[in-house]
């Protein structure tokens, strides 16, 4: 398993439709994965500190699990079949639940979880972004501090 580290969530046009970008936390390759609006609204709350009256299914998810004492330990992305890609949330005991990658991760920024990857899911769905598109990244990572959680409503 190779660490991650969410880069952010963004919007790919011209279909709107939110993409998820993880990073190797000791590597050079990305892990772009395509993801729901509710998701991609999920993840840039809590990216952005956006702090709701009422939780969200993934804030109650992580009550659910401070109330049964059964903290997330990790969360593992697990394969990818058609480019679908599936994870793991790691409880005590090494209990797996089986979980949708985008909210899995929501969850995992909720309470701090590490996220990790197969490196077969690497290999065959990681990308290197050239020296030459850094810039492009650093664009990304400029998109990001300045969209907003509504710009997912639409979708």
């Amino acid at each position: 398993m190779n660490e991650l580290h969410v880069v952010g969530v963004r919007v790919e046009l011209p279909n709107n439709t939110p993409i998820l970008l993880l990073k190797e936390t000791s590597g050079e390759r990305y892990l772009p994965i395509w993801i729901g609006a509710v998701e991609a609204t999920a993840i840039a709350f809590e990216q952005q500190g956006v702090k709701l009256s009422r939780p969200l299914t993934h804030d109650l998810l992580r009550d659910v699990l401070v109330a049964l004492d059964s903290p997330l330990q990790r969360v593992e992305i697990t394969e990818v079949k058609e480019n679908i890609f599936y994870a793991d949330l790691v409880l005590r005991d090494n209990i797996r639940v089986s979980a949708r990658p985008s909210d899995a991760i929501a969850l995992a920024l909720r309470v701090s979880a590490p996220i990790s990857c197969a490196a077969e899911v690497l290999d065959s769905a990681g990308i290197i972004i050239p020296d030459e598109q850094e810039d492009e990244v650093e664009k990304f990572r400029e998109f990001l501090d300045n969209i907003s959680p509504d710009d997912f409503a639409g979708s």
